[in-house]
């Protein structure tokens, strides 16, 4: 079988061991050594690499199995490689980040979209051209591609995945965050999704456990008011928040702003500093991704410049998308004008169905009001088609009633004065906002409560 050397500049990295070619003899083997250079082969006497999985940042990751677990498992082994232009000082920081890592993964990898620890050691290489000693950590193996990976074999993200995608990294988050943990480094290429469609979030090489200010115990159950002091700047450009590319404070929300970064990603296939305006330093992407308004909402305040300007932990921004899916999409502009303008139209057709077709005309009316709902949810109409729907019938049953027999509505009479038509049909509309605002009142209390 072939094992791969971890060393450093190995300059053959792959030995083949004929003598291996079975279970037995490989957990048996007291230990194997690289041909070429030396090193050690079997790490910590129990995990053998077999592949190189990629290169990046501080370290190298390897495909390696696990001979002391009766089905020799698949796991990842990643090692630190600090550049050998680094400082000592640059070497002892980035050895700090490797071992904050792995407390960290011990801590979050209980979460199921995590990737959990197996194990944390060094080894010491044969030459003295390297430090002391190589570190190691051991941890679950995630087979599939990362987001970044998908995107260039698939293309765009439509935005029911990209909402899919907001709103599973979020509850990771959710979790992260009340571990008094922030990421500091989210981008496609650290969402992972598994042959079985399940997302994980991986790459906790930057993370920044803080702690909160004026206190001496963490916030249990709390991540509003959280605050750190910067550290060295480990970021990917466009995805950081401004306040980590200064060297400033770190926040939950700057985990947030590089998700909504990431999801402009998703949606467009363009880094997001395409879309930040050089001269401004603000966001204009807008024109460029169609989706509705709710999200784009939402996406926007993710991303505002200034951290307390932003939603303030994932749950904020799990708590606005569930409003999305259990309610219509009235909001902003739909929150008034949209239920106001279905009722204004439903008092037109009622005035003149129940006109028209007396006694079955209401009932026809209620029809097309759960139409007009539907297509409104289903954004098949939007505000201007509306508009141009109220104004014709408003038009047309004016035109039209002075010809038809008067059937009174309520014991008024409105076949003949026009007035009453529109101050009926004006008083239907502001019965739509009142119900609708009582709706979401209700819906919020219900959510409070569970």
């Amino acid at each position: 079988m072939d094992i791969c050397c971890t060393r450093p500049g190995c300059p053959k990295p792959i030995n083949y061991f004929a003598d291996l070619g079975n279970v037995v003899a490989l957990k048996n083997v007291p230990q194997k050594f690289c041909v070429s250079c030396g090193m050690p082969l079997i790490l910590d006497g129990r995990y053998v690499p077999l592949r190189k999985l990629g290169q990046g940042g501080f370290g190298a990751a390897f495909l390696s199995c696990d001979r002391r677990t009766p089905g020799m498992r698949e796991c990842v082994v990643k090692q630190l490689q600090p550049s050998v232009n680094f400082k000592p000082e640059q070497i002892k920081k980035v050895t700090q980040l490797f071992h904050r890592e792995a407390e960290v993964l011990e801590k979050l990898g209980a979460h199921p979209q995590i990737p959990e620890l197996f194990a944390f050691f060094a080894v010491e290489p044969p030459s003295t051209e390297l430090p002391t000693e190589l570190f190691y950590l051991a941890q679950q193996y995630i087979d599939g591609e990362n987001l970044e990976q998908e995107l260039h074999r698939k293309g765009k993200f439509s935005e029911a995945e990209v909402l899919e995608v907001l709103q599973g990294v979020l509850e990771i988050l959710d979790f992260v965050h009340n571990n008094h943990s922030i990421h500091r480094d989210i981008k496609p290429s650290n969402i992972m999704r598994s042959l079985d469609g399940k997302l994980y979030l991986v790459d906790f090489g930057a993370v920044k456990q803080v702690v909160a200010v004026g206190t001496k115990n963490p916030i249990e159950n709390s991540t509003t008011n959280i605050r750190s002091e910067a550290i060295t700047n480990v970021y990917t450009p466009g995805f950081a928040p401004p306040e980590q590319t200064d060297g400033r404070a770190i926040f939950p929300s700057s985990d947030l702003y590089a998700l909504a970064a990431s999801c402009l990603f998703l949606l467009t296939a363009k880094q997001p500093t395409y879309f930040i305006d050089a001269y401004t330093n603000s966001w204009n992407w807008r024109s460029s991704v169609n989706i509705s308004e709710r999200s784009a909402k939402i996406l926007e305040r993710m991303l505002k410049e200034k951290p307390i300007e932003r939603f303030q932990s994932a749950k904020e921004v799990l708590t606005a998308l569930r409003q999305k899916t259990h309610s219509s999409d009235f909001s902003s502009f739909e929150w008034l004008m949209a239920p106001f303008l279905t009722g204004f139209e439903i008092g037109l057709l009622a005035v003149f169905f129940n006109n028209l077709i007396p006694g079955v005309g209401l009932g026809l009316v209620a029809i097309i009001l759960g139409g007009l709902v539907y297509a409104q949810y289903r954004r098949m109409i939007n505000k201007k088609h509306l508009l141009i729907i109220v104004g014709a019938t408003f038009a047309v049953v004016l035109l039209s009633l002075s010809t038809l027999n008067a059937v009174p509505i309520l014991g008024f009479d409105l076949a003949n004065n026009h007035f009453l038509v529109a101050f009926f049909a004006f008083l239907l509309g502001v019965s739509s906002i009142v119900l609708i605002g009582l709706y979401q009142l209700i819906y919020q209390l219900l959510t409070f409560v569970h």
